[in-house]
């Protein structure tokens, strides 16, 4: 029973790392590509957690499924990383509420795969969950937030940001502008600092 819940924790204890990486290079990507960068890694990350699912499905040998299971769990746990890191471009106003609905989704989420174990052995299960989160990355080329880039096409409405000069050198403003304006409408985008170079 020990060595079952010494195996078990090893899920929870990807915690510790694996959400905060998944966020943190989620930030990377979005400071790279945009909103584009974050959905496309969310994507990848569902991508290869479905496929370590399906894949522990069919492991026999305890030692391998210990390790499958921490792969799976730093997949797992690294897609809900760069989740929560889109959640607030969604809706700013209200960004506690949709960490709730989000938080919601996960347990209902626990619960029918939960009885579907009790239904189903545990191979047909674990491929159906497996499947499930393949099919789930597919969605993320749905996912539109207004002023932010989807994942193959740009949204008309996306922003660029940026600071300029005000009349006293020492002080710049930030603006923002369409993403499209054209460049001779563009303004310049200026070093961070207090001006005074």
């Amino acid at each position: 029973t020990e060595s079952a819940a010494a195996i078990a924790s090893i899920f929870g204890w990807m915690n510790l790392f694996a959400r905060g990486l998944g966020g943190f290079v989620g930030d990377i990507l979005n400071a790279k590509f945009g909103m584009r960068g974050r959905l496309m890694f969310q994507s990848i990350m569902l991508i290869l957690q479905g496929i370590t699912i399906v894949i522990f499905s069919y492991v026999n040998n305890l030692a391998l499924s210990i390790v499958t299971l921490a792969v799976v769990s730093f997949f797992v746990q690294g897609a809900e990383g760069s989740t929560f890191g889109i959640v607030p471009y969604i809706n700013p106003s209200v960004t506690g509420s949709i960490v709730g609905i989000i938080g919601a989704g996960g347990n209902f989420g626990g619960v029918l795969f939960g009885l579907m174990f009790r239904q189903w052995d545990y191979r047909h299960a674990f491929n159906v969950m497996g499947w499930t989160a393949l099919c789930s990355s597919s969605l993320s080329l749905f996912i539109s937030i207004k002023g932010q880039s989807r994942l193959f096409f740009r949204d008309d409405n996306s922003k660029y940001y940026g600071k300029r000069r005000t009349e006293d050198p020492r002080v710049t403003e930030s603006i923002v502008q369409p993403a499209d304006a054209p460049e001779d409408r563009k303004v310049e985008e200026v070093v961070e600092g207090d001006g005074s170079s």
